[in-house]
């Protein structure tokens, strides 16, 4: 199986693609003006043949961002994954090597797994001290109008990020699937939408400590307890249960002196996941020329 390959190098003193190569079932675009030409980065969009992952299909890339260069991989919606046909499980894979003074971001719309949809994927990222690194990876419950909840049959993510090519800085899998322990939906219940957010890295210091902040402040506003004479009611002689949050955030640190944050996200809808890196992830448009979601 042939690899899509993507270098982006600076030349001239600005970042540049200087090597793309895809092969079905999937291909790069890139766009001219894909953010404003003050900004240092080029934009590549990932799009599959027939607007979705076919069962069975296997998609492999290396994507190399080298000293002082920006890129961003996203896509022009959500990858969809379609049904499998037999054992089939759809598969995608990506290298990516992250030089010094270096940013990749990695923004994609979410998987959406069609019912009985296997998929798995794996992205390494490897990096050294002063690379900067921000993945957004996330997944919806299916298609809602059809009645699809949770219905695939196998979704897997794993992330690794590696430091100097050996060390592990973080290790993540998602894995979704039927089992003893009931159905995914059962799982899950009303949340539609699970995501995380990873940022890493000395570009994005700040942007670490203010999303920090902000899932604090917004979680305490959430789980913000009701009051004795609010949460009961003398008629009924009890008290009514709280209501499940609609949507879900928590941050935590990783790596040497906590240079890594990562957020993992619950929520009862696609839209507020949406609005929710729109707001978190707006103070990059400078940096990357738009801002991500928008």
């Amino acid at each position: 199986m042939e690899r899509g390959k993507l270098v982006v190098e600076k030349v001239g003193g600005r970042s540049t693609l200087t090597r793309c190569f895809s092969k079905y079932p999937f291909k790069f675009i890139v766009p001219n003006k894909a953010g404003s030409s003050q900004a240092d980065a080029v934009w590549i969009y990932t799009i599959t043949y027939g607007g979705g992952i076919v069962s069975g299909d296997s998609m492999a890339c290396d994507v190399t961002v080298g000293d002082g260069a920006t890129a961003v991989l996203t896509t022009q919606s959500s990858t969809k994954v379609y049904k499998s046909v037999g054992s089939n499980c759809s598969q995608q894979k990506m290298e990516a090597s992250i030089g010094k003074d270096a940013l990749l971001v990695v923004i994609p719309d979410p998987v959406t797994c069609f019912s009985t949809a296997k998929y798995s994927q794996i992205q390494n990222f490897k990096v050294v001290p002063e690379s900067s690194l921000l993945l957004v990876d996330w997944i919806t419950s299916g298609r809602h109008q059809r009645g699809e909840k949770w219905a695939f049959s196998h979704y897997k993510s794993t992330n690794h990020i590696l430091l100097q090519g050996s060390e592990t800085l973080f290790l993540d899998t998602t894995l979704l699937e039927h089992g003893r322990d009931g159905s995914i939906s059962e799982r899950l219940q009303d949340y539609q939408v699970i995501a995380m957010i990873v940022l890493l890295g000395p570009k994005l210091k700040l942007i670490q400590s203010q999303i920090q902040e902000n899932v604090k402040e917004l979680m305490s506003q959430q789980l913000r307890l009701p009051s004795i004479s609010a949460g009961c009611s003398s008629e009924s002689g009890g008290c009514f249960r709280l209501p499940k949050p609609s949507f879900l955030a928590s941050c935590s640190t990783f790596g040497p002196k906590g240079t890594g944050v990562v957020i993992r996200v619950a929520s009862m809808t696609t839209e507020s996941v949406y609005n929710f890196l729109q707001d978190q992830l707006a103070s990059l448009e400078t940096l990357l020329g738009a801002a991500p979601y928008r």
